[in-house]
């Protein structure tokens, strides 16, 4: 009895602390709704537009900082950055999000780069090793090697294969013995997602991977383009970076990097490279193949960034066109000559004496003294008519003064 009386003391003094008196009757709605649901509601509320507001202010961070308005766009001279190579091995494993800043120390791709190193001076074709996406949700399952520019796909790549592979495939140039090829088709585009490598690829590679299959789904293009993830390319500053290999018009596998692609040029990239095979000057980095000395000479043009230079060159090309069709309109001399005196004209008998300087040699044209080859052949010939006819005049009078 004690004990019961106790309890409902008990209650009767927190129901007291609880609420002011009362002029109804306690319900378990109006102990629990009143004080406990609403106060949580507005908690929450505030707690959910806090987390927005931070979370945009990152993006907008990372857009600034990382993205594609940074403020290192465009600096840098672009031509050039891609170091000589001949042979392009990408290994698909897991996706970007997994992937170690130094991806090959993990597992699979350690086993590769360790069984490189072993064997570098056996490989005389120089190569690049990547790795690229692969599982579900990417265009190759994990294991699967590709290679460029030979466009094969080799299967379910293992640990314990990866000796054999190295040896048969990259020292040896065979078919890899425990496995089977498979023709790769199309064109394959590799954008730099590692964001664990470089926030600036992490920021802008998976956007320009979603813009190019947007753009590819829209061109009706899914059988003949894919687009892949890869890791550090080098060059994290040009980011957003990519690989584009795709046959030319002879049908030759090409591959041509390009940084300081934003989502704007992604049309550009389809219709123009892809499509038609134009490289975009203004945004091109360099390609497979090319040799040290090529590279180099490569660079000096210093291709200017962010203007299209594809356009101007196009514009030269048309004026060009149009010199020459003033000239052929105008009058044409003997030999291929115009007599047309505009500045068109200039410039090009100008290229053809250069040309024709450099075409002799140094047993040639170069032993003349070099305002000679400045002369127009109009000059040359005015000059050979004064000679001749004061020298008729000298003869004539000779023999008149004989005569007299």
């Amino acid at each position: 009895m004690r004990i019961a009386h106790l309890a409902r003391s008990l209650i009767s003094f927190t129901l007291n602390l609880s609420s002011a008196p009362l002029t109804k009757p306690l319900s378990f709605h109006s102990l629990t709704a009143k004080t406990t649901e609403r106060p949580r509601r507005r908690v929450f509320q505030f707690s959910m537009e806090k987390t927005d507001n931070v979370s945009t202010t990152a993006t907008e961070d990372a857009a600034v900082n990382y993205g594609f308005t940074r403020s290192e766009m465009y600096k840098s001279n672009l031509a050039g950055t891609v170091g000589p190579y001949d042979r392009h091995v990408f290994l698909c494993f897991k996706n970007p999000d997994a992937w170690l800043p130094h991806v090959e120390e993990d597992d699979l791709p350690k086993l590769v780069s360790t069984a490189l190193k072993t064997r570098k001076n056996d490989i005389t074709v120089k190569t690049k090793v990547r790795i690229c996406e692969g599982g579900e949700g990417s265009e190759f399952e994990n294991g699967d090697v590709l290679i460029f520019p030979d466009m094969i796909k080799y299967k379910d790549l293992k640990d314990s294969d990866v000796d054999g592979f190295v040896d048969d495939v990259l020292v040896s140039g065979k078919p890899w013995a425990s496995g089977v090829q498979e023709v790769l088709t199309g064109s394959h585009v590799f954008v730099c997602a590692h964001g664990s490598r470089d926030k600036r690829c992490g920021v802008c590679g998976p956007v320009l991977i979603e813009k190019l299959k947007e753009g590819i789904e829209s061109r009706g293009l899914k059988d003949k383009v894919f687009v892949s993830a890869c890791s550090h390319v080098g060059g994290h500053k040009y980011a957003g970076n990519l690989i584009i290999y795709s046959p030319n018009s002879d049908g030759k596998t090409m591959g041509h990097w390009y940084g300081y692609v934003t989502p704007e040029d992604v049309p550009e990239i389809l219709d123009q490279h892809i499509e038609k095979g134009i490289v975009i000057e203004r945004i091109w980095r360099g390609q497979m193949g090319l040799s040290t000395e090529e590279g180099e000479k490569v660079r000096e043009q210093k291709l200017p960034n962010g203007k299209d230079e594809t356009k101007s060159n196009k514009h030269e090309e048309n004026s060009a066109e149009a010199a020459k069709d003033n000239v052929a309109s105008c009058c044409q001399g003997a030999n291929g000559f115009s007599c047309c005196r505009d500045g068109s004209s200039e410039i090009i008998k100008e290229k053809k004496l250069e040309e024709n300087i450099e075409g002799h040699g140094k047993g040639g044209l170069d032993k003349l003294p070099r305002w000679i080859g400045s002369l127009e052949q109009s000059d040359v010939l005015a000059a050979v008519a004064v000679v001749g006819a004061v020298a008729t005049i000298a003869v004539a009078y000779s023999i008149y003064k004989r005569s007299g």
